[in-house]
C-alpha cells in the first residue's frame, strides 16, 4: 500500500488511533479498540515519586510506546524504531520515507503543533501521528485527535519531533516491517486478557492496580486530614487527578470505554457472551469514574463542601466493579 491510499481515521486516543490506522492501511485491519486491548494497556497508576507539575503521577493506561511495542509483540509484528542525533538528520529521514511512498508513525510535542488550538497546547512529549505525504513546504499528517488530515510547516513539525524535557521524542519514528498474514485472535485475545488480569489484579505494588485506586481514596481522605482546614493544596490535588483523568489523551474513564469496546468486539470473535458481559461491566465503571470527576471537580472549585470520605466511597466503588471484571474475566 502506498501513502496515496492511506485513509485517515479519528480516534478516541493517539497511540492506539496511529497503530489502527497503520496495520489496517498495510493489509492487516484492526480497530482502535482491539489495538489497545491485545496491548494490555488497560491499567490505574499513582506513583508518588514520580511528579507532573509537582504533583504525583496518576496514570490510567500503561506507558507511551507500550500500545505500539504491545500489539507487535502480540501479534508477531516486527516493528522499526529510529531515533536521530540531530534535526537535520531526522527530517532527512523522514523526507526519505514519504519520497519511498511509506506512511510512518512520529512521537510528537503538542506544544509545538500550530494546527492545535492555542488553548489545548501543553508540554506533552508523547503524542503520535503518522506522516503520510509532503504538501509543498509542509507535511500531510493524520493526527488521530482531529476528523481530518492536517498540514503542519517543517520547522513545526521539527520542534515538535525534537523537544526536549520528560519523554523526549528523539524525532522518533517507526513503521512496520514485518507483518503476518492474519491475526490469529483465538489465541492473541485471551492471552492479553491474562495479561491485563495480572496487571489490575496481581501486580506486586500497591501503588499500581485495583489495590492502587482503593489506597488513592484512603490517601485522599488523610491528605485532607493533614490540612488542618486549609483545602488550597487538597483542591490543586484534586484538579491534578481530574486533569490526568479527563483531560490528557483519552483520560481514565475514557480509557475504560475503550476497553470495554475491545471486549465487546471479542464477544463477537470468540463466540462468548461472557466478554460481552464483562464490556457491560466495564462501561459502567468508566461511568461511575465519570461520577468521581464531577464530585471532586465540583470540590475543587468549592462549589461543594470539600468530604474526602465521599471521593473515597465513590474509588472504593471503581475498584469493586473493576475487581468484578477481573473476576469474570479469570472465569473465562
Amino acid at each position: 500500500m502506498t501513502a496515496t491510499t492511506f485513509v485517515h481515521r479519528q480516534s478516541a486516543h493517539c497511540e492506539s488511533g496511529v497503530v489502527s490506522a497503520m496495520l489496517t492501511h498495510h493489509g492487516l485491519p484492526l480497530s482502535e479498540p482491539m489495538a489497545f486491548g491485545l496491548a494490555s494497556a488497560l491499567t490505574f497508576a499513582r506513583i508518588p515519586i514520580v511528579k507532573i507539575s509537582g504533583m504525583p503521577l496518576i496514570a490510567y493506561r500503561m506507558p507511551p510506546r507500550s500500545i505500539i511495542r504491545g500489539v507487535g509483540k502480540r501479534l508477531g509484528i516486527r516493528m522499526r524504531f529510529r531515533t536521530f542525533r540531530s534535526p537535520a538528520e531526522g527530517m532527512t529521514a523522514l523526507d526519505s520515507m514519504l519520497a519511498a511512498g511509506r506512511i510512518v508513525g512520529l512521537q510528537t510535542s503538542v506544544f509545538w503543533l500550530p494546527y492545535f488550538p492555542e488553548e489545548m497546547r501543553f508540554h506533552f512529549n508523547a503524542h503520535n501521528l503518522i506522516a503520510f505525504a509532503r504538501d509543498g513546504a509542509g507535511y500531510r499528517l493524520s493526527d488521530p485527535v482531529f476528523e481530518a488530515p492536517v498540514t503542519c510547516d517543517r520547522l513545526a513539525l521539527q520542534k515538535s519531533r525534537f523537544a526536549r524535557g520528560l519523554m523526549a521524542p528523539r524525532g522518533l519514528m517507526y513503521y512496520p516491517e514485518e507483518l503476518p498474514e492474519r491475526i490469529e485472535f483465538q489465541r492473541a485475545i485471551p492471552a492479553a486478557v491474562r495479561a491485563s488480569y495480572r496487571i489490575m489484579m496481581q501486580a506486586p505494588f500497591p501503588f499500581v492496580g485495583v489495590r492502587a485506586i482503593r489506597r488513592l481514596g484512603k490517601e485522599l481522605v488523610q491528605t485532607a486530614q493533614r490540612s488542618g482546614g486549609d483545602y488550597r493544596y487538597f483542591r490543586l490535588l484534586l484538579t491534578h487527578i481530574v486533569r490526568m483523568q479527563e483531560e490528557i489523551g483519552t483520560g481514565g474513564a475514557g480509557f475504560r470505554f475503550v476497553y470495554a469496546a475491545f471486549l465487546a468486539e471479542a464477544a463477537g470473535i470468540l463466540g462468548d457472551h461472557r466478554y460481552a458481559e464483562a464490556a457491560d461491566r466495564m462501561t459502567q465503571a468508566g461511568d461511575r469514574w465519570r461520577e468521581f470527576a464531577v464530585q471532586a471537580t465540583r470540590m475543587a472549585k468549592a462549589r461543594d463542601t470539600v468530604d474526602p470520605a465521599e471521593l473515597a466511597t465513590t474509588l472504593d466503588d471503581c475498584a469493586a466493579r473493576e475487581a468484578a471484571v477481573w473476576g469474570l474475566l479469570k472465569a473465562i
